[in-house]
């Protein structure tokens, strides 16, 4: 599951960075996140550490929000 919306996050990253036009290196000016992590995490090589995604996502206007989920009933730690 946590792979499964690190994937939405990451293809989310990828369509602000080609809707603004730039490019990976240019990404990688912007972010300080070298060029070839970039590259590995579009193809899917490797996973990004939170950190990562969250330099990614500042100069494209973006972050990541902690909001609450739908109610449902609160589990007892075993």
């Amino acid at each position: 599951m946590i792979e499964e919306k690190i994937k939405e996050i990451v293809s989310e990253i990828i369509r602000l960075r080609r809707e603004n036009g730039l490019t990976q290196k240019q990404l990688e000016e912007l972010s300080n996140i070298k060029q070839p992590i970039i590259a590995r995490m579009e193809k899917g090589t490797n996973i990004p550490q939170l950190n990562t995604i969250l330099k990614l996502l500042k100069p494209l206007g973006k972050t990541i929000a902690i909001v609450p989920l739908e109610k449902t009933k609160p589990t007892k730690p075993r």
